[in-house]
């Protein structure tokens, strides 16, 4: 994701930031585009473009299907928001900055979280590798405690 040398974005931390991004980058803030941004702030979920779709006509946002996965490809890959590769299709998020996921088994939730390694721990993987670790994403996996 980061080249070599590249300077590190501001992550995006809300809507502001991120119709500000957009405009950063060149990208046209049409309406479609700013429901799609508006709803993944306020829905704070990854969601499937078929939800994005039924969520806005269910909110009278007139948009198209076809719009909506332009749209979201477009925004995703300005790396705007996130878009998650999954067996059964691709879930966007609003939160677009280097994160770790919990995945949960029992819903099918996926759950943004900030880790922090232990620096011994980095070290530990860069002398086993060889590699420089400069970034780094962990996807967990589980069931709800005591099915709540």
């Amino acid at each position: 994701m980061n080249d070599k040398g590249a300077t590190k974005k501001q992550p995006i931390r809300s809507l502001e930031d991120a119709l500000t991004r957009c405009q950063g980058q060149g990208m046209r803030v049409s309406r479609q585009r700013r429901f799609i941004l508006e709803l993944l702030w306020e829905a704070q979920e990854h969601l499937s473009a078929r939800e994005i779709y039924d969520r806005l006509n269910q909110q009278g946002k007139s948009i198209g299907h076809t719009s909506v996965y332009q749209n979201l490809e477009a925004l995703a890959n300005q790396g705007i928001i996130e878009c998650v590769e999954r067996s059964d299709g691709r879930l966007y998020g609003n939160i677009s900055d280097t994160h770790s996921h919990v995945n949960c088994l029992d819903t099918d939730q996926i759950i943004d979280i900030y880790v922090k390694l232990p620096a011994d721990l980095l070290q530990e993987i860069e002398a086993k590798t060889g590699v420089k670790i400069t970034d780094y994403r962990i996807d967990f996996y589980g069931y709800k405690k005591n099915g709540e």
